[in-house]
């Protein structure tokens, strides 16, 4: 990944958190960066490239965890589709 600026946020969590969920801090971190990314990605608030930077994940990486998680790489819809299947007649 490459170098980005960064903003810090923090969140207040139960103490009992870590060990509810059997996590360690940093696993923790990662889970929620990764589904703050997918969850902007499927609102289509930012692109795959950003999402995947925002998750700490190459571009590859983060198609699989889309796909882990049903989540369409593409935006495409069937209208798109058509339309641009008419353009290459």
């Amino acid at each position: 990944m490459r170098n980005m600026n960064t903003q810090k946020i923090t969140i207040d969590f139960p103490s009992d958190i870590l060990l509810t969920l059997n996590k360690n801090e940093n696993e923790l971190r990662q889970d929620i960066k990764l589904a703050l990314a997918i969850r902007l990605y499927r609102l289509q608030k930012i692109t795959i490239g950003k999402a995947a930077q925002i998750a700490g994940l190459s571009r590859l990486a983060f198609e699989t965890m889309l796909s882990e998680n049903e989540v369409p790489i593409s935006n495409l819809n069937i209208e798109d589709i058509m339309y641009d299947s008419q353009k290459l007649k």
